[in-house]
C-alpha cells in the first residue's frame, strides 16, 4: 500500500475512535443519571421500610424486617396490579418463626398498626415446631409458601372459614382445589403449645386460634394479602418487584416525592 493509501487508511480511523468516544461521553452521563435515580428510590424506599416497620412496632414481635419487606413489597406489587380493595390490610404468617411462637400478624398498613399478633399452624408434613417442607400438591398435608389473595368466606367443618387464592405459580397456586383456607381450630392455642412443646398442624391451612378466628376472618376477607414466608426455601415471586413497589409508594407520598425531585 502507498502512502497515500495508509495516510487516508489512518484518518479514517482516527475519524472513527473521535466518533466512538464523543459517542460514549455523550451516552455516559445519562446512565449515569439513571443509575442515581435508581439509587435514590432504592434508598428511600428502604427508609420508608425502616420507619414503617419501627412505627407499628414490629421491632418488638419476633418478626424481620426483611420478612415485612418482602410482604410489603408484594402488597404494592398486588395493589398495582389492581387486585387489591380499600382496605390497606397485610397479613404475614411467618414460618421462620417456631409454631410455638406468635407468628401471624395482621396490619393496617395506613393506621401504621398491628391489629393482631397470635398463633397460626401450619402444615402437618410441613414439620414439627419447625417448618422445614413445602408443597403445592393436592394430598401433601404440607404448608405452600407465597401470596395469597383473600376471597370469600363459608362456614363448613371448621365452621367459619376463609377462602384463598394462591398469586405465585408453581408454589400455591392450587390453593382452591385443595382446599387451603383460613379457619379456627382448638389445637392452635397455649393448651397444645404446652403438651406438645408445639401447635397442632392442619392439613397445609394457616389455622388460627379458634376464638379469634371470626376477628381474624372479618378483618382480611374480601381481597386483601396474605403472605406465608419461610426465607430457608427457593421462593421466587412476580409480586416481588421492588422497583415497582417503590415508584408505587414514591407517588402516593407526597414527602418522599419531594424529597425525589
Amino acid at each position: 500500500m502507498n502512502k497515500n493509501n495508509w495516510g487516508f487508511v489512518m484518518i479514517i480511523l482516527v475519524s472513527i475512535g473521535i466518533a466512538g468516544i464523543s459517542w460514549k461521553v455523550a451516552e455516559h452521563p445519562q446512565s449515569q443519571q439513571e443509575t442515581v435515580i435508581k439509587i435514590s428510590k432504592d434508598s428511600l424506599y428502604n427508609q420508608y421500610i425502616t420507619k414503617l416497620y419501627q412505627a407499628i412496632g414490629l421491632d418488638r414481635t419476633g418478626l424481620e424486617k426483611s420478612v415485612f419487606e418482602k410482604a410489603l413489597t408484594g402488597y404494592y406489587n398486588m395493589k398495582y396490579s389492581g387486585l387489591l380493595n380499600d382496605k390497606a390490610i397485610l397479613t404475614i404468617a411467618d414460618f421462620d418463626q417456631l409454631s410455638s411462637c406468635k407468628r401471624f400478624y395482621i396490619i393496617d398498613l395506613c393506621q401504621k398498626k398491628l391489629i393482631l399478633n397470635t398463633w397460626v399452624a401450619h402444615g402437618q408434613n410441613s414439620g414439627g415446631n419447625q417448618t422445614t417442607n413445602f408443597s403445592n400438591e393436592k394430598d401433601s398435608n404440607e404448608s405452600s409458601l407465597g401470596f395469597y389473595l383473600t376471597g370469600e368466606t363459608y362456614t363448613g367443618k371448621h365452621g367459619r372459614s376463609l377462602k384463598l387464592d394462591g398469586m405465585d405459580e408453581g408454589f400455591n397456586d392450587h390453593a382452591r382445589e385443595r382446599s387451603i383456607v383460613v379457619h379456627g381450630a382448638d389445637y392452635v392455642s397455649q393448651e397444645s403449645i404446652n403438651q406438645l412443646g408445639r401447635l397442632g398442624r392442619s392439613q397445609g391451612c394457616p389455622a388460627v386460634p379458634a376464638n379469634l378466628a371470626n376477628q381474624v376472618i372479618n378483618t382480611i376477607s374480601e381481597h386483601t394479602v396474605l403472605f406465608i414466608n419461610n426465607s430457608a426455601q427457593h421462593y421466587q415471586s412476580q409480586f416481588l418487584n421492588e422497583q415497582l413497589a417503590a415508584s408505587l409508594i414514591l407517588s402516593e407520598n407526597s414527602v418522599l416525592a419531594a424529597v425525589m425531585d
